[in-house]
């Protein structure tokens, strides 16, 4: 039997935050094991007064000294560790058994295969592990013969959605559906969104994400993104799964069967649903998340994904076809661009042309080990940093 213990992979993010949520709406459900951040000292210190951990994690170190002398002074039972590598022991403890795989981006990749590795049920948020390392991903699985329960919203639904998992691939399926919002600029005019601001691309209109996760939902990278999950999680190919424009975010996704029928997962848009789902799964465990009014609920309307207002699904498609490296080298060059973005230092629509530029100037190859990945992480990284300040010489009036 799998320990009943918890950790929490970024449990300072919006996505831990809410499993928090989830945790206390069931008490005694799901002893809290480990709790990890990056900087955020002062709320991981709240979250340890409250949830009590015996472990608690910073990757910053100055932040988890002050975490320690706090955590010290209060005496808590909790003991404070810091850096990637502690992050990576936390989440293969014995006692452990499920692990909230929350990190955004590319610095979730190690530690959540290491619990991967370690035979944990794994409830993955972070995209980016399959995105960059799929085939040493599922194969960690495998090996350590755990077990993958999506928290992406539109993964979730998709999982509730097909037969309940044997080890084969669901038969009878046409093809997966997933949905999106279209994020702020839906209907915006194309020729105004070199002028959006960071803020404006933040501004969800039906999710409350974290900056950069809401920047991807704004170009729908993070579509493209899910388009690669997908394909690893569920065993299809790229071309077996189609996105759709969905506003209101209460079909969260689909899957469509060879007889015609179409099963849909609905819901309010609140992450707390999903994370509810994965970690009671088979159970239904109480979530804290509204109910869905079905009969105050707007119409539901659907239409197909623009590429030309939004090239980055399509460059994310380019790389699912590709395979390989290809992922990998969209990711890096992702994160940074938004990361540029964010900081003024590069216009909204620089974000695709960035992109596009470190695919073109890196070809994919088969990946290798975890280090090849890794190697071209960073070399991905590079090109992008010269992108970045060519389109910003390129802005700047002389």
């Amino acid at each position: 039997m799998r320990p009943a213990g918890l950790a929490i992979l970024g449990s300072t993010g919006s996505v831990g935050v809410s499993t928090l949520q989830v945790v206390s709406a069931n008490p005694g459900e799901f002893p809290i094991v480990a709790l990890t951040g990056y900087s955020n000292d002062a709320l991981l210190y709240a979250q340890c007064e409250e949830h009590r951990p015996a472990w608690a994690v910073l990757v910053d170190e100055a932040a988890a000294e002050r975490l320690e002398r706090r955590v010290r002074a209060a005496g808590l039972p909790t003991r404070v560790d810091s850096g990637t590598q502690a992050l990576q022991r936390v989440a293969s403890l014995p006692e452990v058994g499920r692990v909230m795989a929350a990190i955004v981006g590319a610095a979730g990749l190690l530690p959540t295969l290491a619990a991967a590795r370690a035979g944990k049920q794994v409830l993955l948020a972070n995209k980016e592990a399959l995105v960059m390392a799929g085939h040493l991903m599922m194969e960690a699985v495998r090996a350590g013969r755990g077990e993958l329960v999506p928290i992406d919203s539109e993964h979730n639904a998709i999982f509730q959605c097909l037969p309940p998992p044997d080890g084969q691939r669901a038969q009878g399926v046409r093809r997966l559906i997933l949905t999106a919002s279209g994020g702020p600029f839906l209907d915006a005019p194309l020729e105004s969104l070199a002028a959006v601001t960071p803020d404006q691309a933040c501004a969800h209109p039906n999710w409350s994400m974290g900056r950069k996760i809401s920047v991807d939902s704004a170009t729908m990278m993070n579509k493209g993104l899910e388009v690669i999950e997908a394909c690893w999680l569920f065993d299809v190919a790229p071309g077996d799964v189609d996105v759709m424009i969905h506003p209101q975010s209460i079909v969260h996704s689909m899957v469509e069967y060879e007889d015609g029928s179409v099963l849909a997962q609905m819901g309010c848009p609140d992450m707390r649903t999903p994370i509810a789902h994965a970690l009671g799964w088979p159970r239904r465990v109480a979530s804290g998340a509204p109910r869905l009014d079905l009969v105050a609920s707007t119409d539901l309307s659907f239409r197909p994904a623009d590429t030309t207002r939004f090239p980055c699904l399509a460059l994310a498609r380019r790389a699912a076809e590709a395979g390989g490296t290809a992922p990998a080298v969209l990711n890096a060059a992702n994160e940074e661009a938004v990361a540029a973005f964010l900081d003024g230092r590069l216009a909204f629509t620089g974000i695709a042309a960035v992109v596009a530029g470190v695919m073109d100037a890196i070809g994919p190859e088969p990946v290798q080990s975890l280090e090849h990945v890794l190697d071209v992480d960073a070399t991905a990284r590079e090109v992008a940093a010269r992108e970045i300040d060519a389109a910003t010489r390129a802005e700047t009036p002389a």
